[in-house]
């Protein structure tokens, strides 16, 4: 027992002394030496949500290059501009490990797993479904739905906890989009089924297994891993089943209708399983992305009482008094507005340490912005630090100024970088249905500014024992973040 005990002992300071050593391939980038020598302590931190704000705080510490360790101690993470287009753009560096979770799956992999060609064929399905014509076709459904969400908001007394409803609404819409509806969940007032749940659960079991790549197949084994996962794919198969079986709706091209390819337009039509894997990367994109940037919008926005009356001005100029219609081609116009969510999603963007990308260890190194970069190395780019870098956003990179995106009214600002600005990512793996998102936000924020007067409901409000100051401290990091309770006060707007 005690050779072995020696043996590993030994072995782990050598492994230890090597890793810190000068001679390591990433010894010239900084980071804390827990980092180089193990993963552990970076996987606690990624296990309870808190990586976004791990990183900040090894960037604020390092610097924009940072060695830190979290899947293998062959990784860095990067928040240099310059670094981010190569790595990113096309012909940069192909997604790395940290996706193979969803490779290892026993369903086809979803698009934001696939690289490559597989990648490049999926895109193009996804693409159609998300052109300027597509958009239009889903337009009356988000109207129906938003309207809805405003019906249902008025029926309520007292505060309320505006997350919950937004999620309903996002579920219901995407619900509509991908499967062609059943969700029903703003009927309901509630998520009866779980869907909410269920996604919660599939992104945290995923994005842990994501953290040890390299045990991934092994880790869909031990059972709450694998029951959260078989769960989250038997619902989506579920759905799809229900889709195929219900039909489409007479005269609607939804998403599900480009995404089953059913025009005929890939010559080779997808598996029941493939159809089910997109559909649900639709719905979490909408809970979990739009809605986490309109809960936060509107946090940001009741919290700066000067800038939500600004944005209720505007939205009375675009929104007809007596149809209360909302035109969302309006969108650019309302553009401080369109400045709020800039900020919103700079401040919290919607994917806010992003996966990794990577130097396969069958590559040559690569240069990057003057850095080389070895092989079987995993980089992170991670928009939240990057957004707050003050070397692109200052004075005051932490804080909601929607005025920096206004060229009339930013002088203040003497760093404004758009180049460090990428709340979608970029290049080939971008998210594709920003347009979309940002178009469905400025609808539903029109839709309710229109409808209520809000404000933070206080402590006081029905006994609530809540702070919404600290409301963002509740925002953890799967992937995407979730968000805790946001309570508001609803009142009733005459015109």
């Amino acid at each position: 027992l005690w050779s072995y005990i020696v043996f590993v002992g030994s072995l782990s300071l050598s492994i230890s002394a090597y890793r810190l050593s000068p001679f390591h391939p990433l010894a010239q980038y900084p980071g804390p030496a827990i980092g180089k020598v193990t993963k552990l302590w970076g996987l606690w931190k990624a296990s309870k949500g808190y990586k976004y704000l791990y990183f900040k705080e090894l960037h604020d510490t390092y610097g924009a290059y940072v060695r830190t360790g979290k899947s293998s101690p062959n990784e860095l993470s990067i928040i240099d501009a310059s670094a981010i287009y190569p790595i990113l753009n096309f012909g940069g560096l192909e997604k790395g490990r940290y996706y193979e979770s969803g490779r290892h799956s026993a369903t086809p992999p979803s698009i934001v797993c696939l690289s490559g060609e597989a990648h490049t064929a999926k895109r193009r399905v996804w693409n159609r479904a998300m052109t300027s014509a597509a958009q239009r076709e889903y337009e009356p459904l988000v109207a129906r739905r938003a309207g809805q969400l405003v019906e249902r908001l008025r029926e309520q007394k007292g505060p309320l906890d505006f997350v919950k409803w937004i999620d309903l609404f996002s579920m219901d819409l995407m619900g509509d989009l991908a499967f062609g509806g059943g969700f029903e969940m703003l009927h309901c007032g509630a998520d009866f089924d779980g869907v909410g749940e269920r996604i919660r659960g599939y992104m945290k079991a995923t994005h842990l297994a994501s953290q040890i790549p390299w045990i991934v197949s092994t880790l869909h084994l031990l059972p709450q891993v694998g029951r959260e996962i078989q769960d989250f794919n038997d619902f989506g198969r579920n759905l799809a089943m229900r889709r195929m079986k219900n039909g489409a709706v007479a005269g609607r091209m939804d998403l599900w209708y480009h995404l089953a390819d059913e025009p005929g337009l890939e010559g080779t039509r997808p598996s029941l399983e493939t159809c089910a894997a997109d559909g649900i990367v639709a719905v979490v994109a909408a809970t979990d992305t739009v809605a986490s940037t309109l809960t936060s919008l509107v946090w940001f926005l009741l919290s700066h009482r000067e800038y939500y009356m600004r944005v209720q001005r505007e939205v009375d100029s675009v929104v007809d008094d007596d149809t209360s219609e909302v035109n969302v081609e309006n969108h650019k116009e309302s553009k401080f507005l369109d400045a709020c969510m800039s900020e919103t999603l700079r401040l919290h963007p919607p994917l806010p340490t992003n996966g990794t990308r990577q130097v396969h260890l069958h590559q040559p190194g690569r240069s990057i912005a003057g850095r080389y970069i070895p092989p079987g190395t995993s980089v992170y780019t991670p928009a939240y630090s990057l957004h707050r870098n003050p070397a692109y956003f200052s004075p005051h990179p932490d804080e909601f100024h929607p005025e920096r995106w206004l060229p009339e009214q930013n002088l203040e600002f003497d760093k404004h970088d758009t180049t460090a600005f990428l709340p979608f990512s970029l290049g080939p793996a971008n998210c594709v249905g920003q347009k979309f998102a940002q178009r469905e936000i400025f609808r539903v924020v029109c839709t309710l500014f229109k409808a209520f007067e809000m404000r933070l409901a206080s402590k006081s409000d029905n006994g609530l024992d809540v702070d919404a100051c600290k409301w963002p401290g509740e925002m953890r990091d799967f992937f995407v973040f979730t968000r805790g309770a946001l309570w508001v006060e609803l009142t009733p707007r005459n015109w």
